[in-house]
């Protein structure tokens, strides 16, 4: 009945709602969709089939509004291969207009004088029956898209920016979370490259054995122990029950619960022949004549971005500064041999960056 109801409406706000902070395996528990006045709230625990929406969200004619839709884009597609066409992303339009924070909660407060309720964030969107105050700010939550998304538009065409804001949207409907993979975890770890070799084994077993735990008891693995407690374990060592109560990286309940495993996977880690390596690259000093390229393009940002009140990155961030002094450009359609530089971003700078860099040949 809702889908029929969607069929032909031209703008859908959208919202969801996850339990990233309580589970080992994080899921979409609330979809929230406005349009047409109604509100619908979409429990997927419930309903295991929503490919009965993959048409509406695949349909770029009809807007999808969502604020900060990088997260919501890539679960959308992760748990129900949801691709999303025709967005609209509220928090990006905030942004490209110099708003900061950009926050929904801090951009409804200050235009139409609304106060989210932040605690629901923590929730635990997975129980059920959510609480009527829970189902009440997931309602509200994509109620005051529709006039935000339409203030935003108006105030972006104002400024020639529209165009801008739409082809990052368009890049944006097309992120997907990362693939399971099975690289070592301490990769992903802050602080793994500081390690000699032999911290390093010990890091990944001790993740390791925390990662298997979080599974277990389908929790996330930072509410096993956390990342100094891990930390700590990577650099004290512990191969006994005593060592690891004097190194206070575990509370006495964590030790009873997990000492053992904890200790074994020590001891085996600092037993093996051969030690892990972090991948380090060691980055050559960059020729003289390409940092002056460089340093000119960011002076260039800089001033530009101060102009047009933006945040320097967005105008063109680090990566694609040094693609582009690499390349040295001397014409501005050579700027579209650069990967990931934006058609906006060639249409509208193009012409002063190519002006610079001959200057300085």
């Amino acid at each position: 009945v809702m889908v029929k109801k969607l069929v032909g409406t031209q703008t859908l706000a959208v919202d969801l709602e996850a339990d990233s902070m309580f589970h080992y395996r994080e899921k979409v528990c609330l979809l929230q969709l406005a349009a047409n006045g109604s509100t619908y709230l979409v429990d997927p625990l419930m309903i295991n089939d929503l490919s009965a929406l993959k048409t509406i969200f695949a349909d770029p004619s009809l807007t999808k509004v969502f604020h900060g839709a990088d997260y919501d884009v890539r679960s959308l597609y992760r748990d129900f291969h949801l691709e999303v066409a025709g967005l609209f992303d509220t928090e990006l339009a905030c942004r490209f207009l110099g708003y900061h924070p950009s926050g929904l909660a801090t951009i409804l407060s200050e235009r139409y004088g609304v106060a989210l309720d932040k605690r629901f964030q923590r929730k635990n969107w997975a129980i059920r029956p959510l609480p009527e105050e829970m189902l009440a700010y997931a309602a509200a939550d994509v109620t005051y898209l529709f006039p935000l998304a339409n203030a935003l538009r108006e105030e972006l065409i104002a400024k020639n920016r529209l165009a801008w804001v739409k082809e990052e949207c368009e890049n944006l409907s097309r992120v997907r979370a990362p693939e399971k993979n099975d690289q070592p975890l301490f990769l992903r770890f802050k602080g793994a490259g500081t390690l000699d070799r032999r911290s390093l084994a010990v890091l990944e077993a001790v993740l390791q054995v925390r990662d298997t735990i979080a599974a277990q008891k389908d929790r996330p693995a930072y509410k096993i122990f956390g990342k100094d407690a891990v930390m700590s374990l990577a650099e004290t060592k512990p191969c006994t029950l005593k060592a690891l109560g004097q190194s206070n990286a575990l509370s006495n309940k964590q030790i009873k619960l997990w000492g053992n495993r904890i200790i074994n996977a020590v001891t085996k880690a600092k037993a093996q022949n051969e030690m892990p390596t972090y991948p380090k690259t060691r980055k050559s000093r960059p020729p003289q004549k390409l940092t002056r390229r460089i340093s000119a393009l960011k002076n260039w940002r800089k001033q530009r971005a101060r102009q047009l009140g933006l945040e320097p990155g967005l105008i063109i961030n680090n990566a694609l500064i040094t693609a582009i002094a690499t390349l040295k450009p001397s014409r501005t359609t050579d700027l579209n041999a650069i990967e990931n530089l934006r058609y906006w971003q060639i249409e509208t700078f193009g012409d002063e960056i190519t002006a610079l860099l001959t200057k300085l040949a």
